[in-house]
């Protein structure tokens, strides 16, 4: 079973000087979750390397036993800093994709053509697509055939309320909730900051942070299946 994991590399919260990139719990929670699986992880992003990590992920209260394990495990911090080139990966040689969030991706995976790409064959073959939080918003334009991959699907990704909870509505290039309707996705949430994620054929998506673990089991589901 092979799983790859996509991350951001972008690191610049729009015009307010502040620091994003990817959330950690997003990230640590379904790897260790793919990995005690058995699963044989490869982690990409479009620039390689180190990805950058959003500090506000690293707070004291977004600690959660998957961070505080990853922190001291030196095998999982080296693979983190040496991810892979995304132009460089196949949809062919792995069985799943699984995208954490972290406002980043709305920046560069949203609008990345290799990852549009890459995520298109994904769904082509039959293999399954998993995002969590933001990372719904890098579906905003991948296509399934004719029509946008998300059409006539049932959906989740960070909400509107919690966006307008961290202060950022007006700082992201677009909303998760409303790109997902807009794509003809059937948009759906549950409270802000609780664990709901949604399966339609062989697309997860997790609403927040705290959906992370779920929506990576989710995953293997799918493969188990």
């Amino acid at each position: 079973m092979k799983i790859l994991i996509v991350l951001t590399s972008h690191d610049q919260l729009g015009d307010t000087g502040k620091k994003t990139g990817f959330w950690l719990e997003e990230y640590v929670a379904p790897y260790y979750t793919f990995l005690d699986a058995g699963a044989e992880i490869t982690v990409a992003s479009p620039k390689g390397g180190q990805p950058p990590l959003d500090p506000k992920s690293d707070e004291p209260s977004g600690q959660t036993e998957a961070t505080e394990r990853f922190k001291a495990d030196s095998a999982a911090q080296a693979v983190l800093a040496h991810t892979t080139k995304l132009s460089e990966v196949k949809a062919a040689d792995f069985d799943a994709v699984f995208y954490p969030g972290g406002h980043g991706p709305l920046w560069d995976l949203a609008e990345d053509k290799a990852s549009i790409a890459l995520i298109e064959a994904f769904a082509a073959a039959g293999k399954p697509v998993g995002a969590v939080c933001h990372a719904p918003g890098v579906l905003r334009h991948v296509k399934a055939g004719d029509d946008y991959l998300v059409k006539g699907k049932r959906v989740t990704g960070f909400a509107n309320s919690e966006e307008a909870a961290v202060g950022l509505t007006d700082v992201v290039p677009f909303l998760v909730e409303d790109e997902l309707t807009a794509r003809g996705g059937l948009y759906e949430k549950g409270a802000d900051w609780g664990v709901h994620v949604v399966t339609d054929g062989l697309l997860v998506t997790g609403q927040n942070p705290a959906s992370s673990e779920a929506g990576a089991k989710a995953v293997l589901s799918l493969l188990r299946s």
